[in-house]
């Protein structure tokens, strides 16, 4: 019983976060609203996920930061190593800091 549970809130967490995959060319703000978004806010305020807009911690961190974490995941977060190759990351990382700004 607690097993399915758990599988459950996996799941619904993992959807609610947007799991996919962008079209090779996406730019970096398609990448985001479709697998960021829903758990960092659509205007990066936070929802599920921190808040990444400007005067944030993530907003001064380096981006090799943002990209290990994209990569890898951190925490809650899963990782999107299967769903983006390093340009698309590469892309999504400009968009969040051109938002940032």
């Amino acid at each position: 019983m607690r097993r399915t549970v758990l599988v459950a809130v996996l799941a619904a967490v993992l959807t609610a976060c947007g799991v996919g995959r962008p079209p090779a060319d996406a730019t970096g703000e398609q990448i985001y609203r479709l697998l960021c978004a829903n758990c960092h806010g659509v205007d990066l305020e936070g929802r599920i996920g921190p808040a990444l807009g400007p005067d944030t911690l993530t907003a001064n961190q380096p981006d090799e930061f943002i990209v290990i974490t994209v990569r890898h995941g951190r925490g809650r977060m899963p990782s999107f190593s299967s769903s983006l190759s390093d340009e698309q990351i590469a892309r999504l990382v400009g968009y969040i800091r051109e938002a940032q700004a």
